[in-house]
């Protein structure tokens, strides 16, 4: 079976996005096991649950969905705490352009490919906005807690 969700302490996530939203954005394309990065971005999975290829039951989702809210919420409290309350974004709208050759932006396009919605803090004194999003690339796969970092002016109105 494989393992369970390991919640983290929101000030465990909240040193991962401080260290993340003071990292430089690369010049080209970068991806690890927990991140990925290009001009302008960072996206990172702060927390992880199980995976749902064997075991898709519904308390077996809800525990695994139950675990990462937990973490959101806990680590949203300090960003709010820190920086004021945050803006939610829509992703939905987003990912369903008329023009079927359109691409979104990172990281917004990988976002919309994940969530359908985020929390947007813009701290003071930065040019970068910070988002919290929940995340899954399909029922089987694991759901994420995601941290995004862009420019300000990648960030939609």
């Amino acid at each position: 079976m494989p393992p369970q969700h390991l919640t983290r302490s929101a000030e465990e996530l909240l040193h991962v996005v401080e260290s993340l939203h003071v990292m430089p954005f690369p010049q080209h394309e970068e991806k690890t096991a927990d991140r990925w990065s290009g001009p302008g971005y960072h996206v990172a999975v702060l927390a992880e649950s199980r995976d749902f290829w064997e075991d898709r039951s519904s308390e077996v989702v809800e525990e695994a969905e139950e675990g990462i809210e937990a973490d959101r919420v806990g680590l949203a409290a300090l960003l709010t705490e820190r920086w004021g309350a945050p803006r939610e974004v829509d992703l939905w709208p987003r990912s369903g352009h008329p023009d079927p050759h359109f691409r979104a932006p990172e990281p917004m396009n990988l976002l919309c490919g994940l969530a359908g919605s985020m929390q947007v803090w813009r701290p003071p004194a930065s040019d970068r906005w910070i988002a919290l999003a929940v995340g899954q690339a399909d029922p089987e796969f694991p759901l994420h807690l995601l941290a995004a970092f862009g420019e300000g002016s990648a960030l939609p109105q």
